[in-house]
C-alpha cells in the first residue's frame, strides 16, 4: 500500500446516502434470506454507543496516539525492534493483517512486513536477499502477546492479502520482476515451512495488493496496486479448500465490460452496475494480456474484503476529487457496481485497507491524509470515524477483528505498532451483514426516456446498465 500525498481540499461532498433493502430479498448460495428490513435499522435509537452509525466523536488520546470513541481502549501488544519469542527483533514496516481462532481460547494474528530488497529476517526464506514476509502473535484472553514467531520470510514488500475459509493466510507481493510480484500461502500457526515458501505462480505475476476468496466457489478475486491497475479472478484447478490446493495451478482472469471502448473506470458513476466478463490471461504477462484484451483499468487498487456473498475493494485516488472509491462485485449475479465515492475529505480520504465489521458496516482505513483514519459506512449510507492516528506520516494498516468480535486489532506502519483495540461494539449480526451486502445507493435513477427503458427490458438489464451503456457510445434505443 504505497502512501501517497495529493490534494488536500475540503470541499462539502454530495454524499449519495446507500439506502436499506426494504423488502429485497435475494439469496446467494446458502447465504438464506435476509431477516432484518432497513426500517427496523433506521429506527434504531441513534445514541453514540449502539454502533449502528457509529460510536459518537472521538476522544483526543493523551498519549498522542490513538484517538478512540468514548469507552474504547487500546494496548500496544507488539512493537517494530522488540523482540520475538527466539530472542530476534520483530521486523517493521508492519502492514496487512488477519486474525484467527488459535488453541485454548487464543488469537493467532499474522502480520504483513512491508519491506524491500535486503537480508530475510528469517531462516527458511523464499529469497534471502528479500526482506519482507509475515510474522504472528499468538495473543491471550487477557490481549497479552504470549508467543510471536516468523511464518515466511524471504519477499518483498508485503502489503495486503486475504484469509482464507480454510485458516491460512494469503500474502501478497506489492513488486513485479522476474522473480517476485507472487501470492504465497502461510500457516498462521506454523513456522517457515514448504508451503510459505512456494510462490502461487499462476494466480499472476503483478504488483499484488488483496485478496479474498469467496467460500462458496473456492475462486480467489485480487486487486493491484499500479497505475492502471486491473481486478483479477483466480479458479483453482482443485476447489476443495485445503492448505495447498491453491498450488495445484488454476486460470487466472481480468474484468471486462463487454463492447466498451473505453475501458477506464474514471467514467463511473455511483450507483451504476456492470455486468462483467472475464478475460484468461497468462498469469506471467497477466498485465500486458489484461490491456490488450481491454480490461477495466482502475486507478490503484487496494484493499479487499469478501462477506455475505459480496466482494468489496477500493480505488484509493480515483473519482472527481481523487479522493477514493469503493466498488462491489456479486460473483451470483456477476456485477460490479461503484457503491460509494469520497466528494469531501472529512468522510473519504484515500482508502487502503478495508474490512467488514462483525456487525455489518464497512470499514477502511485511509493512507496519505496526514492524520489517518479508520471510517466506517453503514448500510443506509452514514459515514463515521472510529480511530484517528496522531502520529503524523505514518499509515494505519491491516484492521481485522478477532474470531469473538470483542477485539479489533490494527497497526500503525511505521514505526510499527500491534494494537488491540476493545470496548462496546455491537454484537454480531448477520442479517445486518447482508443488508450491507446488498445495500443500493438511493435516488440515483437516471433519467431515461421511455424507449431506452423498453430497451433495457428487451436485454434483460437494468436501466442503470442500459444508461452506462448509452454513456460509453453503445445505442440502446
Amino acid at each position: 500500500m504505497t502512501g501517497q500525498k495529493k490534494d488536500n481540499g475540503l470541499n462539502r461532498r454530495d454524499f449519495l446516502k446507500a439506502g436499506g433493502m426494504g423488502a429485497l430479498a435475494l439469496t446467494l448460495g446458502s447465504t438464506g434470506v435476509m431477516g432484518l428490513g432497513s426500517k427496523a435499522l433506521a429506527d434504531a435509537p441513534d445514541n453514540p454507543t449502539s454502533g449502528f452509525g457509529g460510536y459518537g466523536p472521538l476522544v483526543p488520546d493523551p498519549n498522542g496516539i490513538l484517538d478512540l470513541p468514548k469507552g474504547f481502549h487500546y494496548k500496544i501488544i507488539s512493537k517494530e525492534g522488540d523482540l520475538m519469542t527466539n530472542g530476534s527483533k520483530i521486523p517493521g514496516a508492519f502492514d496487512g493483517m488477519a486474525a484467527f481462532e488459535g488453541p485454548d481460547n487464543t488469537t493467532v494474528l499474522v502480520r504483513n512486513h512491508e519491506l524491500g530488497a535486503g537480508p530475510a529476517f528469517g531462516s527458511s526464506p523464499y529469497d534471502a536477499a528479500a526482506q519482507g514476509g509475515t510474522t504472528a502473535l499468538v495473543v491471550g484472553a487477557n490481549r497479552e502477546v504470549l508467543k510471536e514467531y516468523v511464518t515466511s520470510s524471504g519477499t518483498i514488500r508485503n502489503c495486503a492479502g486475504g484469509a482464507t475459509p480454510w485458516g491460512t493466510w494469503l500474502t501478497c507481493e506489492e513488486t513485479r520482476s522476474e522473480t517476485h510480484g507472487y501470492v504465497f500461502e502461510v500457516d498462521p500457526q506454523q513456522p517457515e515451512n514448504e508451503l510459505s515458501r512456494t510462490p502461487i505462480k499462476e494466480m499472476g505475476r503483478f504488483s499484488h495488493e488483496a485478496c479474498a476468496i469467496d467460500p462458496a466457489t473456492g475462486y480467489v478475486y485480487l486487486t493491484e496496486d499500479a497505475s492502471p491497475s486491473y481486478f483479477y479472478r483466480f479458479i483453482p484447478n482443485d476447489t476443495s479448500q485445503q492448505p495447498g490446493s491453491l498450488q495445484k495451478g488454476g486460470k487466472l482472469y481480468a474484468a471486462a465490460i463487454e463492447a466498451v471502448t473505453d475501458p477506464s473506470a474514471s467514467t463511473f458513476k455511483t450507483g451504476q452496475t456492470f455486468k462483467i466478463v472475464w478475460k484468461e490471461l497468462d498469469p506471467h504477462l497477466c498485465r500486458e494480456d489484461a490491456a490488450a484484451q481491454n480490461c477495466i483499468q482502475f486507478s490503484r487498487l487496494e484493499g479487499a474484503f469478501f462477506q455475505e456473498g459480496v466482494f468489496w475493494f477500493d480505488d484509493t485516488s480515483a473519482g472527481d476529487k481523487k479522493l477514493g472509491r469503493i466498488y462491489r462485485y456479486i460473483p451470483h449475479t456477476n456485477t460490479l457496481e461503484l457503491f460509494y465515492e469520497g466528494n469531501d475529505a472529512r468522510e473519504m480520504e484515500y482508502p487502503d485497507n478495508i474490512c467488514c465489521t462483525p456487525w455489518g458496516d464497512l470499514w477502511y482505513a485511509e493512507d496519505g491524509a496526514g492524520q489517518d483514519r479508520l471510517m466506517g459506512i453503514t448500510p443506509e449510507g452514514k459515514v463515521y470515524p472510529f480511530a484517528a492516528n496522531r502520529l503524523s506520516n505514518s499509515e494505519l494498516a491491516g484492521p481485522t477483528f478477532s474470531p469473538d468480535g470483542n477485539t479489533l486489532f490494527i497497526n500503525i506502519q511505521s514505526p510499527g505498532k500491534t494494537f488491540a483495540i476493545w470496548g462496546p461494539f455491537q454484537r454480531r449480526n448477520t442479517a445486518r451483514a447482508r443488508e450491507m451486502s446488498f445495500a443500493a445507493p438511493a435516488n440515483l435513477a437516471p433519467n431515461v426516456s421511455k424507449e431506452m427503458a423498453k430497451a433495457a427490458e428487451a436485454q434483460g438489464m437494468s436501466v442503470l446498465e442500459a444508461a452506462a451503456f448509452e454513456r460509453h457510445g453503445i445505442k440502446m434505443s
